[in-house]
Parts: C-alpha cells; structure tokens; sequence
C-alpha cells in the first residue's frame, strides 16, 4: 500500500466500536477506486459481512435502480436472497438485517445523494465497529464522513517521470525528448490515467511521430479528459479495431478475456487477440489475470464517441448500453437498423415485459443482452444476425421454434427457467460458448450438433438428470463442466466419442455412480475434478483414465473428516487406490486436500507408481507422516501439505522437488532436505511454530534463507538455534524481516543516510547488511560497488522493505565479484528505493524513502590474528564476546565477528519470538 492507502486502513482499522466512514474524493483517473479496493481487500476477512458497490453511478436513477443497490447490499452480506418491494422498504429492511452486524461497505463512484440515502442513511443501520468507504467526484457528498481524503493531480516531477516510463520505459527521456516529453507531460495535467495512455501511444515511435502526435494535441481543445483520451481511440489503426474497443466499452467491462474473444471473434471474423493484446499495450484495456477490465474515463470515452454520433436518438446509435434509453427504445419501438448492440438489465424491477416487436427493426443486432426481461410475440422478429445472447434470469421454459441462432457464438443463459432449452435438435455450426449454469429447473442437455462449440457449462443445474446422447456430435468440445449437479446419476456412454474434451469437471455429482467403462479411450481427456464424490464404484472406475494429466479428488474442507472423500474407511483405500495408481502412470497432478487421509489410509498405498506425477496437493489431511513412495518419484516438482496439523515430519524428499508448502502444520518437527536438491528448491513453513530440526542442511553452500519474526512466543523455540547456526555458518544467505530491536553500536561500519564506504579484509566470510529507513513501504535496491575500480560486486532487487522494523541481509562472499579485489580498495553501499510496477502503473506521487540508518558487519572464521584486548562484551550476552578488532593492513583495523559470535547474538536477539521460515536452493540471491 501507499501512504494514502495505509492512512485510511491505519484509521479503518483501529478497533473502535463507533461506525467509521471515510470518504475518497478527486477527478476522473486520480486512483479514488484503485484506493479503495485496496484497502477493502486488506479489510473485509475481519468483517461478519462486506459489500464492494463498483460504479454506483451506473445504475438507472428510476427507483428500480436504487432497489437493486439495497438487494445487492443485503445479498452480499446476508449470503441470501431478499426481495424488496421499494425502496423505503429496503431502507427498514438494511436497518432491521445489519443493525447488529459489523459490516464493511464501499461505495464506489458516487453521483447523487438518493444513492446513499438508499443505502446508509443514517451510522444506526450497521452494526458496531462498522466501516464505510465511499469514492466520488464530488465532494459534497461526504459531509457525514469522519474522514476525507481528497486525491491531488501529480506534480510536475511525477508526472514527468510516470510518463518517461509509460513512454520510453526509462525514468527520464534522453536529451533530444526532453522539450516534446514536457508538452505532452503539460498537455496531461497530471492525470495519471492520461499520462499513462499517451505514454503507451507514443511508445515505439520516433521524434516525427511523437510531433504529429503533439501537433494533434495542440488542434483539440484542452476542455476535459475524455477529449485527451479521444486521442488514443482515434489513433487506432483499423475500424475493426476501434469497434472493438467500443464493444468493450459498453458491454464487456470486467467479462472473462476468452469470453469476451469469441464474441470479438465473430463481429470481426478472425482471430480477436492480436487486437486484445494492441489495446493492452496502448492502455486502453487492462486484462487482470483473465479478466478484460477498463478505465472509467476510458469507458465513458468510448460510450461518448458512440453518443455524438447521435445525440439526441439512442435508437440511431450503434450500440445501447444505457439502461433507459435501452428500455426507451425498445418500450416505444424507436429501433433502426444501426442498432449492433443492446443491454438491458431488468432482473430488479417490477417491470419486465417486451414484445419481441421492438426488436423489429434491428436487423443488424449482434449483441444483445436482456437480463431479466420477459418476451412475447414472434422470435422471428429478431434478427438472423445475433452473434451474443445473454438472457440472465430468462423465464422461458423452452427457446421457441422460430428464434433464428445461426450466428450464434456465444449463448449465456444463466439463472434460467428453462426446463429445456429447446425441442429437437439444433445444428449451430459457429457457437463456441454455451452456458446455462444454475438453470435450476433444467433437466437434460439439448439436442445440440455442433462443429464449433468448444464450451458447455452447466454449473449448479441441481435438477439436471440426463446428458443428452447428442454430445458425441459435439466434435469440437473440450470443456465440460458439471460441477455442482448432483442429481445426475449417469454420463452418455456416447461421451466416449468426444475425442476433444479435455477438461472434465463432475465435482460434487455426488450421485454419480460411475465413469463409462470407454472413457479411457479418450486421449485428450487430460484432466478430471471430481471432488466431493464419495461412491465407491465411480472411484474405481476412475482407473481406465490412462491418459489424465490431472486429477482432483478433494473433500469439502467444511466438513468434518468423516464426511470427506474417504469416509467410507480404509477398505475403500485398499480396494481402488493401489489398482488405480497401476494405471495411472500419465497423472501430473493429483490433488487429494481435505480427504480425511490418516496414517492408515496412507499406509494402504504405494505412491511411487505414478512415475509421471508432477504436482502433489494434500492439504488439510490427518497423517502424522507422508504416504509411502513420496520420495521415489522422480518427476515431482510441488508438494503441498498445508494444514496438515497432525504432519510430525517430512522425510525422504526426491530431488526433483522444486517447492514444498509445509505452512500451518502445527506438529511438525523435522524437515529434510532433499540431497541433491534443485537449484530452484523453495520450502515455505510459515506458521509452523513447532519446528525442531532442519536435515541434510549441513553440506549445502549458496541457499537462501528468509525469515519473518513473528510475534513473540510463549515457549522456547526449539528450532531456532540449529536455523541461526545453519543459516550463518557463512555458506547460506539470508534475509530476515522484522528484526526487532536497535542496530548494535559495535557494526564494522554505521552512518546515517542511504550510503557509506568501508572496507574489508583480505579474508572474510560475508558481510551483514542492516537497513533502518522511514515508516513507508517501497521496494528497495542493495548495491555495492568497488569504489577503487567501479565494479559492481553485488545487487539486489528483491528486497521488499516494510516499515517500523529494521532488516537484516546477509551476502556470502561467493555472491560478491571478488576476482579483482585488493586488499586497500575501498567500497561503498548504496540503498535506494523505487516504487512498485503497481504503484507506478496507477499513477500515485512517490517520495523516495529516507533511509535513517545503514550498516555493515565483517563475518569472517576463526582467526589467531584478532587484537585480544578488543575483546567486546554486549549488554544483550554480557558473559560472551560479540566481536573483536581485526587488523588491517591499510586501515587500522576492522570490526569483525566469527560466525559463532554472529550465531550467539541473533540467538539472544530473537529467542523470544516465532519465526516463519523459508529456504530456497542456491538459484536464489
């Protein structure tokens, strides 16, 4: 977090029993929503109930509008549906539901005072403790806020320096960019959003393209951001990619990136991604792990480039995503032939019904979206050219006859009353999505033949008992997804002929009875979640899968072991398990977390059959030791045990292993490491505060280790003195967190600031490095230098700092560049700080962070040549020496310590707290 966000979660998060409201106020871009689901995302695990509103000001501003706000609230918090009639009965009912809860609330986007009234009108409606965060554009809103936070354009500096990156990827442009880098830096007026797009515009240009681009800029007037951001949508190459991100902007914001693709895919007629990947790169789209998401300014940017082409007529636009004017233009059947686009969203109010007349005259429609809304008369009026349907909450109990989906590419049917979804059978030879998750009253798949269709989703179809026999024709298909139907006793055997389908998910089918004995045929079927089924027959039958890559058999970590995977006992173990793991040679990842496996469960089965196993999952199980054959596998890359609370050790590891989770495995004693271990190996036992014993660790050189001290313990720690003696045996560096306590007076080298110059002897060990800086976090850079030749001995850039502590980095002499090292050469330290890629991405102002205080200390072996008079005691350990003056043949001398010094006095420093471990092998500095 920054420092405004760590401002507002510092006064959010004090216990307290008043209900706190801080409200974030600026213009367009400034990073108000960036802010606040920051701090909510560090919040709301400490709430009974949270509610993040995105964009408020999107709802209708009908009382219909207001009503769904009051719905979402109660749902999000109350994990239950609540119907309200109007909007004064949703305010009796928020007061009545959440008066004695502690909620956290954000509302995002704010544009008129009716909303928050509906929501939150007086502190009484939520319970103690309660906290509200509210984003506008308009401060008056936030009268009743305790605090207000009120976000500022970039200075000068920054801004320059946020679009030299975007820009040139450099923190300042070179000298011939300087003069046009500062007229676009003007022309911004230190918005981030706009610096951020032109910088991505202009990037890869040279000097001529940057002046046309600027010569472009000075021709339009400066009256707003979204006349700045036109400029990045007008210098798309391409009508079909300016459509695209005009389709983006009113109907696809925050949809799946595949998704999204295949309706892109059909507009346009080819491949969407190149295009995806350019609006990526000119910041015009985001694309947040595999969702499609986008600026505000940058929606309403795209949305007004569709108004003004007909400002007054939303029938004569080429897209309608308006609420009201959507319901407008189809209630009074004002739709023309422009039309390709249309949404509705109807699921929260009273009025819902349409004659399918309106559409009448929109024979160009592709897209269309009309949650909720109840049609009648003639499908045939709709166009032959729709290319998206979405119909959430659709009553219909069968699609009729004459409803024309040829061109379909993307059928989202979700929350449906469809019983089926059409009779006889349908050929769609260009769909590629087809989604009817939680059609509750769905009864069987449709008779469906397809070419195309890559993906049938099903999710939560609770009354589905029958996949059609018509899936074989499904010659494309390689996702099927069936979690969540649990009345479904029976696949096809007609499934078998589906030589594409890879992905099969079946998990919580719990009435499933069995896999058709031709399934193994299959192979492209490479993986298989079938978590949460517990029949006996279907387990067995999971063994003719000899080509699954992947295999999830999880229980539901709700509930107790008893009633997971393995309830049925051991004998269910002895009787599918060790013939399945025969067969299953080719599995790559197994996952069996929170199966109730116990000792003798385990104990049942040899895993060192599954030559080909990759990834490991067994978290939240009741062994006290891992099953058998772990150790032999030779292809395994990842184990996880996570929550293994009865896990006492973890023995005989292979050495293909390239990370071990052990976190939260609160009996667990012994670790070994494997011999031979990877270079990449990463073991992380954060929470495991049990720890004895660390194994195979004495023969290694150049591993890492990082170390968080956790609060203070009530026992000793029976680990802590074998870590310290393994970690500082002057082989292995470390990094550790949190050190508690001052930086000794005695350091070879202490000065305040973030440099200084020291020297070293001839022979030494390593080197400690002790960094005190300022109350901010930030990303920090570690570099010494040969001050005598300029040569870079060491770098670091991994080092995240976090305030109030001071940190402790440990470099091995093998980790510096020592070849040409004299023993009078002088070196410095220098530490700097540089935001994080995130901060800079949102635009936030950064300050360097001061460092108060820097130090070094020499490690070095045990040595006859130490200067006994300057043996040194410390207060902490006044009965042992802590370090004693080392001669040096061009500076005096130098203070120093031996390892087992160095051991004794971080043993004293943090014998009293927990520690959270991590080692990673010799591939980490």
């Amino acid at each position: 977090m920054d420092r405004l966000s760590r401002n507002i979660f510092d006064f959010l998060s004090t216990a307290t029993h008043d209900v706190r409201i801080v409200g974030i106020h600026g213009m367009p871009g400034i990073g108000k929503t960036t802010i606040a689901k920051v701090v909510f995302n560090q919040l709301y695990y400490g709430f009974e109930g949270s509610c993040f509103f995105s964009n408020i000001n999107e709802t209708p501003k009908k009382l219909t509008g207001l009503v769904r706000l009051q719905t979402q609230l109660l749902r999000d918090i109350l994990k239950q549906d609540v119907a309200i009639e109007c909007v004064d009965r949703g305010k009796v009912l928020i007061k009545e539901r959440l008066r004695r809860k502690r909620v956290l609330v954000v509302a995002d986007d704010v544009t008129r005072q009716d909303q928050l009234n509906a929501l939150m009108g007086e502190r009484g409606w939520f319970g103690p403790g309660s906290r509200v965060i509210i984003t506008t554009r308009d401060s008056s809103f936030l009268h009743k806020a305790d605090q207000t936070y009120q976000i500022e354009e970039l200075k000068p500096d920054e801004s320059f320096q946020l679009f030299s990156w975007h820009a040139l990827r450099d923190t300042k442009p070179a000298e011939d960019y300087i003069e046009l880098s500062k007229d676009v830096v003007d022309y911004c007026g230190g918005i981030p959003l706009a610096l951020e797009v032109m910088g991505a515009c202009l990037s890869g240009k040279n000097r001529d393209g940057w002046k046309s681009v600027i010569d472009k800029l000075r021709r339009i007037p400066n009256r707003d951001i979204q006349g700045k951001l036109r400029i990045s949508f007008d210098a798309l190459d391409g009508e079909e990619l300016q459509n695209a991100f005009l389709d983006i902007a009113c109907f696809f914001i925050d949809r799946k990136k595949e998704y999204v693709a295949k309706v892109l895919g059909a507009r346009c007629g080819y491949n969407p991604e190149v295009d995806l990947q350019t609006l990526h790169e000119r910041s015009l789209i985001k694309v947040l792990g595999e969702t499609v998401t986008m600026h505000d300014l940058l929606r309403d940017m795209g949305r007004e480039v569709v108004r003004e082409k007909s400002p007054k007529q939303p029938g004569e636009r080429t897209r309608i995503w308006n609420q009201e004017d959507a319901w407008n233009v189809l209630e009074q059947q004002k739709g023309t032939d422009v039309v390709e686009g249309l949404a509705l969203d109807v699921r929260a109010s009273e009025t819902k019904s349409l004659s399918t007349g309106s559409f009448a005259e929109m024979k160009c429609l592709n897209l269309l979206q009309i949650n909720g809304v109840h049609l009648t008369g003639s499908f045939k009026l709709l166009s032959k050219e729709l290319m998206w349907i979405c119909w959430l909450q659709c009553p219909l109990k069968y699609f009729p006859s004459d409803f024309t989906l040829d061109n379909l590419a993307v059928l989202d049917m979700q929350y449906s009353n469809l019983k089926e979804l059409w009779k006889g059978k349908k050929i769609l030879d260009k769909l590629k999505i087809l989604n009817l998750s939680h059609s509750q009253h769905l009864i069987k798949t449709p008779d469906l033949h397809s070419s195309s269709l890559e993906k049938l989703i099903l999710v939560g179809c609770s009354s589905l008992v029958e996949v059609h026999q018509s899936i074989e024709n499904l010659t494309s298909l390689v996702f099927l997804n069936l979690k969540g139907c649990w009345s479904l006793k029976t696949l096809p055997e007609s499934i078998d002929n589906v030589k594409s389908l890879e992905t099969l998910n079946i998990s919580g089918c719990s009435q499933l009875e069995k896999l058709p004995e031709r399934m193994g045929d299959m192979e492209s079927l490479t993986e298989l979640l079938a978590d949460g089924i517990e029949n006996e027959q279907f387990l067995s039958s999971i063994g003719q899968l000899k080509q699954c890559r992947r295999l999830s058999l999880r229980g539901d970590s709700s509930t107790p072991p008893s009633c997971s995977l393995i309830s049925t006992g051991v004998s269910n173990w002895k009787r599918w398990l060790p013939a399945s793991f025969i067969e299953w040679i080719s599995v790559k990842r197994l996952e069996l977390s929170n199966s109730g496996l116990s000792d003798r469960a385990t104990n049942c089965v040899d895993f060192s059959g599954l030559s080909a196993l990759e990834k490991l999952t067994l978290d939240g199980n009741k062994f006290s030791s891992l099953p058998s054959g772990i150790g032999f596998l030779p292809k395994l890359s990842d184990l996880s045990v996570k929550g293994c609370k009865y896990l006492v050790s973890i023995p005989d590891l292979p050495s293909s292993l390239e990370s071990v989770f052990a976190c939260d495995c609160k009996s667990l004693k012994r670790v070994r490491i494997p011999s031979e271990p990877k270079k990449e190996l990463f073991i992380k036992l954060n929470e495991s505060h049990s720890l004895e014993e660390f194994q195979g660790i004495e023969d290694l050189s150049n591993c890492f280790w990082y170390i968080r001290v956790d609060d203070r313990r009530h026992s000793p720690s029976k680990l802590l003195k074998s870590v310290v003696e393994a970690m500082c045996n002057g082989r292995h560096g470390y990094f550790i967190r949190h050190t508690p306590g001052q930086m000794p007076n005695w350091m070879s080298y202490r000065g305040e600031g973030c440099s200084l110059s020291f020297h070293i002897p001839p022979v030494f060990h390593g080197l400690v490095l002790w960094v005190d800086m300022d109350d901010k976090d930030t990303d920090v850079i570690i570099m010494i230098r040969n001050n005598s030749n300029g040569i870079r001995l060491f770098q670091c850039r991994r080092w995240v700092y976090h305030p109030k502590t001071g940190c402790i980095r440990y470099i091995t002499r093998s980790q510096m560049a020592m070849e040409d090292y004299c023993a009078d050469d002088e070196f410095e330290l220098y530490i700097s700080s540089m935001p994080s890629l995130d901060a800079g991405r949102i635009g936030h102002s950064f300050e360097p962070a001061p460092i108060k205080e820097c130090g070094v200390h020499v490690i070095v072996g045990k040595s006859d040549s130490f200067e006994e008079l300057a043996v040194v005691r410390d207060a902490v350990m006044p009965s042992l020496p802590l370090y004693h003056l080392l001669p040096h043949p061009h500076c005096g001398s130098i203070t120093a310590s031996t390892s087992k010094q160095w051991i004794d006095f971080l043993f004293a420093k943090l014998q009293e707290y927990n520690l959270s471990l991590s080692f990673h092998g010799s591939g980490w500095t």
